[in-house]
């Protein structure tokens, strides 16, 4: 089988990504910790900063438990893990260059390209979104499909995240225009259920551990579950590759020892997950993560656990998936050509599974 690996112009030379203003100290700092092949951090070994859009998400689990697991100390790596609440978040630092890496939804390689942003995902996670439309207990009865969602408030993570993009595919796709109904940014975990609570939103999309809370404390019914491959090809019409390692291109090229170590260690990751169980999982978290509730915590997992990948090779038809569920209604991408082949590779992933 072929080793996929995009082809790449010297003029990407040119299209090194623009550092947000903001942020450009952050970016010098960055810069610096990774050089030629991996420059050496602070005698742990090479350092890298990834940031996480939720490092408590069941979804990018395997950024946390990698660093639990001692994987990323195996490949002499001294990796620092930071935390935003939403992907979208974790997308600016990265290419605004505050860190190297991003564990996010692969859905954003596609709409940077459209920016002329070349980014790529070096090890894809996951085969399906993990995310779960909720309604809300007093609205249970009154929304019963994605038709319904006309004139509602509806949660996501935040504007111009991945849940944002899966909402407005939905509607769309069941006949409401995006115009119709109002997204409203809330984040997860307490803000989400806080919200749902209140009546600030009448539905929303999010993911376990939230899910799990919901459910246990009855303030709302799943609408429709993608949490697993089946529930992708339901509600998507095929495999949503969405939480994965993604980096700068640009980066990716000049840095091959030390995505490779990266891919080394989420790749071991997610082997070690295909043969353990949520509750052997749940027990190398961090204790915080279940918030007081072990049981309840590992539940979340188990119902998570079917989206993953267990070699972190990106699924044969899950970019076409994405790019037909974006130009749905998406009118950057909608009249782009996308070039997929430049938003993933897998040349680092595979020497890791040989």
């Amino acid at each position: 089988m072929r080793t996929h690996r995009p082809v790449r112009y010297a003029a990407l030379a040119t299209a090194a990504l623009l550092a947000l203003t903001s942020l450009t100290a952050c970016a010098d700092d960055a810069s610096g910790t990774a050089s030629g092949s991996g420059g050496k951090g602070d005698g742990k070994g090479v350092k890298v900063k990834i940031m996480v859009g939720g490092l408590d998400k069941v979804i990018y689990l395997p950024a946390m438990l990698t660093q639990r697991l001692g994987y990323f100390d195996a490949e002499g790596l001294d990796v620092e893990m930071l935390s935003e609440p939403a992907g979208v978040q974790a997308e600016t630092a990265l290419v605004s260059g505050q860190v190297q890496g991003a564990v996010g939804f692969y859905d954003h390689t596609l709409d940077l390209q459209t920016k002329g942003k070349h980014v790529e995902s070096v090890v894809q996670f996951s085969q399906a979104p993990g995310e779960v439309e909720v309604v809300s207990k007093k609205h249970a009865g009154d929304i019963t499909s994605p038709k319904d969602f006309k004139g509602r408030k509806l949660g996501v993570t935040g504007l111009g995240s991945s849940t944002d993009f899966l909402s407005k595919y939905l509607a769309v796709r069941a006949g409401v225009k995006v115009s119709e109904f109002s997204p409203v940014a809330v984040g997860a975990g307490p803000t989400f259920i806080s919200a749902l609570q209140k009546g600030s939103i009448d539905a929303g999309m999010t993911t376990d551990p939230t899910v799990a809370q919901i459910l246990s404390k009855d303030l709302g019914k799943v609408l429709l579950d993608m949490r697993t491959p089946q529930g992708s090809q339901e509600a998507l019409g095929g495999p949503y590759p969405s939480s994965s390692l993604y980096m700068q291109t640009e980066w990716v090229d000049g840095h091959k020892d030390t995505v490779q170590k990266l891919a080394n260690a989420f790749v071991r990751t997610l082997k070690w997950m295909s043969t353990h169980s949520a509750a052997q999982i749940a027990d190398k978290m961090p204790a915080d993560y279940s918030q007081g509730d072990k049981k309840l915590y590992a539940g979340a997992i188990e119902s998570t656990l079917p989206m993953f990948t267990k070699d972190g090779v990106m699924p044969p038809e899950g970019p076409a998936t994405v790019e037909r569920v974006l130009k749905a209604f998406n009118p950057n991408i909608k009249n782009a050509t996308i070039d997929l082949d430049r938003t993933y590779t897998t040349e680092f992933v595979k020497k890791a599974t040989g």
